[in-house]
C-alpha cells in the first residue's frame, strides 16, 4: 500500500512541477514532467488496483 501511495504522490508532484514549468515556457521540463506523470501515475493506479482486488501483496 505504501508503494502505491508513494508513487501517486510523486505523480501529483510531477503534475504540479509540469504546470509551473509550463507557465515559464520550459518545454523540455514539461516533457519530462509529462513522462513522469504518465509513468508514476500508471504504476500507482495499477499497484492500488492490485492491492484492492487481490487483497494485498505481502505476508506480514
Amino acid at each position: 500500500m505504501f508503494l502505491g501511495i508513494l508513487t501517486l504522490l510523486v505523480a501529483i508532484l510531477s503534475l504540479i512541477g509540469g504546470y509551473r514549468e509550463l507557465k515559464k515556457k520550459n518545454f523540455f521540463a514539461v516533457g519530462f514532467a509529462a513522462l513522469s506523470v504518465a509513468l508514476f501515475g500508471w504504476f500507482s493506479i495499477r499497484t492500488l488496483i492490485s492491492i484492492i482486488f487481490t487483497g494485498g501483496g505481502g505476508t506480514v
